[in-house]
């Protein structure tokens, strides 16, 4: 199989962070395409949405993607372009992405079809590495590595911090706007994960183009959708899955 070009991140500081319901974060900025500032203490609410990107041949064919950079495919590009006749242009001011070809051109599909302005690309908003096991069906993950320890693989618990980077970031960037972020499915479930304080696997799979609603309010991020779904409706199935780790753990 011919691999496409693939994207190495540097190494991933951590943060500092309250947790509770809602996490408040506070994280140190390093370099990256649109900003190097700390995000400072911000006293207006801020709206932010992540938006999972269009479909590629690869999420056709059911093959693990990760950092592997696999272009939009025709329904990829419908799909953007349903969408930003979805959205709303009045609730948002720009677009960002991550440095992914696939979350590029979705968000300048979104931008031209919003008429808004395309603000940066953010390292940090690129999906999970998957190391060896890209380019595989995900069908036959399981058996081939059991417990999804791929060699090369990003830690888990390197993705959720990464993707708050990127938000306060952003926040910085973008500081009265309201912002629409391209991102990938797995980063956009680790960063609702560290926000909620669940666990990403028990968040729902986003289809492409899915949108969900981040708010900063009170010196924390919220979130407020998961995919077009209300919070409070997600929330039972996250507890849900707590409660069956737990049960296992037990037994």
């Amino acid at each position: 199989m011919s691999m496409r070009p693939r994207v190495r991140l540097g190494a991933t500081a951590g943060i500092r962070a309250a947790h509770g319901g809602f996490l408040g974060v506070h994280a140190e900025a390093a370099p990256h395409a649109a900003s190097t500032q700390r995000a400072p203490p911000r006293l207006e609410p801020m709206h932010l949405a992540l938006v999972r990107h269009g479909q590629t041949d690869w999420n056709l064919r059911g093959l693990m993607q990760g950092r592997t950079d696999i272009p939009l495919n025709d329904t990829g590009r419908a799909q953007a372009g349903q969408a930003a006749r979805t959205l709303d242009p009045a609730d948002w001011d720009v677009v960002v992405s991550s440095t992914l070809g696939r979350a590029r051109e979705t968000a300048a599909i979104l931008a031209e079809g919003l008429g808004l302005p395309v603000g940066g690309e953010y390292e940090d908003l690129v999906e999970q590495d998957f190391g060896d096991a890209e380019g595989t069906l995900v069908a036959q993950i399981d058996e081939r590595w059991p417990g999804r320890e791929f060699p090369g693989k990003e830690p888990e618990h390197e993705v959720g911090p990464r993707g708050i980077r990127a938000l306060e970031r952003i926040a910085v960037d973008h500081s009265d706007a309201r912002v629409l972020a391209v991102a990938h499915g797995t980063l956009i479930r680790h960063v609702l994960a560290e926000l909620s304080g669940h666990e990403q696997h028990s968040y729902p799979k986003l289809d492409n183009l899915a949108v969900s609603r981040l708010a900063w309010a009170e010196s924390a991020w919220s979130v407020q959708t998961v995919g077009g779904v209300g919070f409070d409706e997600v929330l039972p199935q996250l507890v849900a899955a707590v409660a069956d780790v737990e049960l296992e753990r037990a037994v």
